[in-house]
């Protein structure tokens, strides 16, 4: 399940910075099979204690965390719905995007000019998100000129609820709001995703600082106003610096957490940042693991036992039979399956099984 994200953000923002340190952080592509990474696609791994917690107890020939990709997206200008500098090849890339990246600039800094010769993080997010309205707005034009016809000269309940739907759309976008904030019901929410709109497109804002400022985020004024409209339209916010990013993506891991440990944080932001994505995709991890593999798969919140099998080959999906299954925190504390079949762990699952994220899987199947 290949996902990915699109970095996006005005010029002098640190978004190269930013793309510079998930380059170098990238996984091996021995572990990313049937892809070749492009120049400007990153491939991260996304950091998960439990496989390294089964690697502990299995000690397998081969470990493969789960994977994300982003995507450096260049070209944005004032205009760019119109066409301007590169903006129709920025607005295509992002479309091929699951979710957005948005870094915004949260620090001053007099030999690094911007673009719009100050520092306000606002008005950086609303010009990239006014031009990614306006492109949907003509999305939604050339729609409406396709389906009124149709919906006024037959009967047909389709065009109609689409006509419906289209005529509330309009003038949300048109007051300058993103398609994602339209409340919308289950069916229509099914025919917005055919429009692939770009504002539709779940969002996290970036808020790159600098070492002294994200040392302390919650009093800086610049983080504060990202914030705070982030919470307004439900989006996330990771606060970072680019800078450091990319000097600790050069580091190994022993020197990476010494380092991190010295600044008193927790984790890299670029491994909070991978996290936030995922989590604002709906996305979980189920496991599996034996001597010969230890691996996290990614699946949608939701699925079910046979689609999961899928994950892994369509042949487990289309011949399955049933999933073995344990939660992750029974093996961390019991430490091995023969224990956790002792202790009536281990259930059997079938077609109907809504899998969980954690769940450590082993299916049965026949083709």
């Amino acid at each position: 399940m290949s996902l990915t994200a699109g970095i996006v953000g005005l010029p002098n923002v640190g978004k190269s910075t930013l793309f510079n340190a998930i380059t170098k952080s990238q996984v091996e592509a021995a572990n990313y099979p049937f892809a070749t990474i492009q120049p400007n696609v990153g491939v991260v791994e996304v950091p998960d204690h439990r496989i390294d917690r089964l690697v502990e107890l299995f000690h397998p020939k081969k470990t493969i965390y789960t994977t994300f990709e982003f995507t450096d997206i260049a070209g944005l200008v004032k205009g760019a719905s119109k066409g301007e500098g590169l903006g129709n090849q920025f607005l295509s890339n992002i479309r091929l995007t699951d979710a957005i990246c948005h870094v915004v600039r949260c620090f001053e800094d007099p030999n690094i000019t911007h673009v719009e010769s100050s520092i306000d993080p606002i008005r950086d997010i609303e010009i990239i998100n006014l031009e990614l309205i306006l492109a949907d707005l003509q999305t939604i034009e050339n729609r409406i000129s396709k389906v009124e016809r149709k919906s006024k000269t037959t009967n047909d309940k389709e065009s109609k609820m689409e006509m419906a739907l289209l005529n509330r759309l309009k003038p949300h976008l048109e007051s300058g709001q993103p398609a994602r904030s339209l409340e919308t019901t289950e069916d229509e929410t099914l025919i917005l995703k055919n429009y692939n709109l770009l504002s539709m497109k779940p969002v996290i804002y970036v808020a790159n600082m600098d070492e002294e400022g994200v040392m302390d985020p919650e009093n800086n004024a610049f983080y504060q106003a990202v914030l705070q409209y982030a919470q307004k339209e439900n989006s996330e916010v990771v606060a970072l610096c680019a800078k450091m990013e990319e000097e600790l993506s050069s580091l190994d891991e022993e020197e990476k957490a010494l380092f991190l440990e010295e600044l008193g944080l927790p984790q890299s932001g670029l491994d909070r940042l991978i996290k936030k994505a995922y989590h604002i995709l709906g996305l979980c991890t189920f496991l599996t693991a034996g001597e010969d593999e230890c691996r996290a798969w990614t699946f949608k919140k939701g699925m079910k036992a046979p689609d999961c099998a899928g994950v892994i080959h369509t042949d487990f999906k289309r011949g399955f039979i049933r999933a073995e299954v344990y939660k992750f925190d029974d093996i961390d504390q019991l430490e091995s399956e023969h224990a956790i079949k002792e202790a009536g762990k281990l259930r059997l699952e079938g077609k109907d099984y809504v899998v969980e994220d954690g769940d450590v899987m082993h299916f049965r199947f026949n083709v």
